[in-house]
């Protein structure tokens, strides 16, 4: 592709000669690429708390709350799936930070729209757009791959799975805080946010791709499903990738399940949902930040993986069954303390597998796979939500999501345990 072709790469800059911005010129190092992901997640996370109630403005049941707010969630993953393995091309032939900008204007005008949105269609409209724009996180863990060698990468991960936690820390509580004084304020202000990290990646933010370890973009690559099938070819990988898609579908039914989740059975606002996501924020940024690194030399990365599946199913089915709201409390910190760190050494063991030349593209496609477990994930809650909204606060079954979650985690576990055992050699080696 030249830079005079059209499409989503047409005016990226190659990287030599013409940097965008004075950040282009700094050498890359792991901090730059926190700070960004910090300010990127605690922009998300602003809005977590009050999102489906923005959509509850436009409905007039629980029921009716629960099916759109689940079409509102579908129609940024849908996009997301299609355009995240492109994103990803696109930052193997630009560079990473070129396509880090893109991420982080279309995530500005997407909150700022939302918070000026009059209908319900609107909403659907600007999560397409901002679906369809950003891939910020499979783009920084390609960064880190860039400038991490593979032995250290499932600790790196987990210092950025630990700025996403910290993100969950500061984010929700402002988000909770600010949605109690108008559910349109938290959108505008994580879109100040995302504004900021915009000229935090234009003056501060350097490159990590060497313009001499880039790769030629290929529409026929890029489409989500050859992505898809380039990950399973991978050494070492293959049913890992079932793995990943098992656990992103439970991890995302739980995401569009929690607030409406917890408003059923407990009767919380955006302000005691602000609170437990603060609660996961911490938790995750100590075992991902922490505790993770201390874990990785005193155990192999499958083993690892293995006891953070356990850990999960055990976890998902505490949230639904937990019959008061601060149980839920105990759960995240027992839940995180034993099984923070799993995904972060499966994603490191499908880094290691590919090639330098090749990060965005497998990061793309592992995010195109998220996107694909999110897409599915409205289709599953949105009925499991309205068969649970008329039970009576309190009521056990109102936990059916996460029982389902549950499930998923289990089988994951189980497919995991004949891949390692099937392949354990090429594991160990590439992990």
């Amino acid at each position: 592709m030249s830079r005079t072709d059209s499409g989503p790469g047409a005016g990226l800059p190659e990287g030599g000669p013409h940097p965008l911005g004075r950040g282009a010129q700094r050498p890359a190092a792991m901090s730059f690429i926190l700070i960004a992901v910090l300010i990127d997640m605690i922009s998300i996370g602003l809005i977590i708390p009050v999102l489906p109630h923005i959509v509850g403005t436009f409905t007039d049941s629980p029921s009716a709350q629960a099916w759109w707010f689940g079409a509102v969630a579908f129609s940024f993953s849908i996009a997301n799936f299609f355009c995240s393995p492109i994103l990803g091309a696109l930052s193997d032939k630009y560079g990473r930070r070129p396509v880090l900008l893109l991420g982080f204007s279309g995530l500005a005008l997407s909150f700022i729209v939302t918070g000026l949105a009059t209908a319900l269609w609107m909403l659907i409209v600007v999560r397409l757009f901002s679906g369809a724009m950003q891939s910020n996180m499979a783009i920084a863990n390609a960064y880190v791959a860039d400038i991490t060698p593979p032995e250290e990468r499932a600790q790196r991960f987990g210092q950025l799975g630990a700025m996403f936690g910290i993100g969950f820390i500061l984010g929700p509580v402002m988000g909770g805080l600010l949605g109690s004084i108008d559910v349109h304020l938290p959108f505008f202000v994580a879109g100040g946010m995302a504004l900021l990290n915009l000229l935090y990646g234009y003056f501060v933010l350097p490159e990590s791709l060497a313009p001499g370890k880039r790769r030629e973009f290929s529409w026929k690559r890029a489409n989500p499903f050859a992505s898809l099938r380039g990950l399973l070819r991978l050494r070492g990988v293959g049913l890992l990738v079932v793995v990943v898609a098992l656990a992103g579908l439970a991890q995302f039914t739980l995401h569009t399940s929690w607030v409406l989740y917890t408003h059923f059975k407990f009767g919380w606002g955006p302000w005691e949902v602000g609170w437990s996501l603060f609660c996961v924020g911490v938790m995750s940024a100590f075992a991902q930040g922490v505790l993770l690194k201390h874990l990785l030399k005193r155990f192999e990365p499958r083993k690892l993986a293995m006891f953070s599946l356990s850990a999960g199913a055990l976890t998902y089915f505490g949230f639904g069954a937990v019959p008061e709201g601060w149980m839920i409390y105990v759960v995240i910190v027992l839940g995180n303390l034993l099984g923070g760190g799993g995904a972060v050494v499966i994603q490191s063991i499908i880094s290691n597998a590919a090639d330098p030349r090749t990060q965005g593209e497998t990061m793309g496609s592992v995010s195109s796979l998220n996107s694909l477990m999110a897409v599915s994930a409205p289709l599953v809650s949105t009925p499991l939500l309205g068969i649970i909204s008329q039970r009576p606060p309190g009521d056990w079954l109102i936990g059916l999501p996460f029982y389902f979650c549950a499930t998923l985690a289990t089988l994951a576990l189980a497919i995991a345990w004949f891949q390692f055992r099937r392949t354990a050699p090429a594991v160990a080696a590439t992990a």
